[in-house]
C-alpha cells in the first residue's frame, strides 16, 4: 500500500491477484474516485474502505481479464462510469465511454489525456494527468520493461513507447504489474555496464526483500535504466552487435531476447 497526494489528487496503490497493482485516484474537492483498471474486486473494496472513498469511475487500459475482471461487479455495486479504449470497446465489460488517442476528458478538477499505446494488445491506451505529473501505462511500459506483444507488432510498441518518453521526465509512472525484479535481471544482460541500472537493481532487490513495492517509478529513471527505452544507447547497440541498425530494429531485438529470457 502506498499513499500520496499530488496537486490535491490522492493516490492509493495496492496489490491484487498474484502480481497486479491496483491504483485508486481521488479528487477530494469533487469527491470522485477512479480505479485504474479493475483486476480484482476485494482488494479494490478494501482500499476504498481504508480511505473512506466511494468508487465513481474505472479507467480501463486494455481488455485482458486481469485488468477488467471486476468491472461488472463494481459497476453493479457502485454504478460507476467505465472509460476505456475505443479500439477495444467491444471487449471491455460494462464500458460507458470509449476514448482514443489525443482525447482529453475531465476527472473532477483534473484533465486526463488519452495516449494510444498499442502493442501488448491492439488497442491499449494510457492515461496521463498533467497537473498531477502522473501516467498510468497499464501493460505497455513497466519498471525496467515493456509489455509482451500478444496482439501488436514491435513497430506498434516502439511507437507507443516513443509517445510515452515524450512526456515530461518527472512524470511518475504507475503500471499494471510488479515485474521489476525479473525485469532488472534481464536488463543487466543487455546493459551490464550501466551503473545507474546496477544501483537500481540493488534497490529493487532490497525493496522486494522488505515486502515493499518498487512502484511508482519516474520516466527519467526509466530512461536511464530501462533497456526498452534505450534503443539509441551506443553500449547497448555494441552488446547487441547492432551499431548501425535502426532504433526500431534495436528495440525489436531487445523484445525478442526478453521473450526468450
Amino acid at each position: 500500500m502506498k499513499r500520496m497526494t499530488m496537486s490535491n489528487l490522492q493516490i492509493e496503490q495496492f496489490t491484487a491477484r498474484t502480481d497486479n497493482f491496483g491504483v485508486l485516484i481521488h479528487d477530494p474537492d469533487a469527491n470522485l474516485t477512479a480505479s485504474i483498471d479493475a483486476p480484482e474486486e476485494k482488494p479494490i473494496l478494501d482500499a476504498l474502505g481504508r480511505r473512506g472513498w466511494t468508487l465513481t469511475h474505472i479507467f480501463t487500459t486494455h481488455h485482458h481479464m486481469d485488468h477488467v475482471e471486476a468491472n461488472a461487479a463494481l459497476k453493479k455495486r457502485f454504478g460507476v462510469e467505465i472509460i476505456g479504449p475505443e479500439d477495444e470497446k467491444a471487449q471491455i465489460p460494462g464500458i460507458d465511454r470509449a476514448v482514443g488517442h489525443g482525447e482529453r476528458f475531465k476527472f473532477g478538477n483534473f484533465d486526463v489525456d488519452v495516449i494510444a499505446t498499442p502493442g501488448h494488445t491492439a488497442g491499449e491506451i494510457s492515461f496521463h494527468i498533467p497537473a498531477a505529473k502522473i501516467a498510468f501505462t497499464g501493460d505497455t511500459l513497466f519498471s525496467l520493461g515493456c509489455g509482451r506483444l500478444f496482439e501488436g507488432t514491435p513497430a506498434m510498441m516502439f511507437k507507443s513507447l516513443q509517445r510515452l518518453v515524450a512526456l515530461p521526465g518527472e512524470t511518475e509512472i504507475y503500471c499494471g504489474h510488479e515485474y521489476s525484479e525479473s525485469n532488472a535481471r534481464f536488463a543487466l544482460t543487455i546493459d551490464p555496464e550501466n551503473s545507474a541500472l546496477k544501483e537500481r537493481a540493488r534497490q529493487i532487490t532490497a525493496l522486494r526483500e522488505a515486502g515493499l513495492p518498487t512502484l511508482p517509478t519516474t520516466l527519467l529513471r526509466e530512461m536511464a535504466t530501462n533497456p526498452f527505452l534505450r534503443w539509441y544507447d551506443p553500449s547497448i547497440r555494441k552488446n547487441l552487435n547492432m551499431e548501425k541498425a535502426s532504433d526500431e530494429a534495436v528495440f525489436a531485438e531487445i523484445r525478442k531476447r526478453k521473450d526468450n529470457f
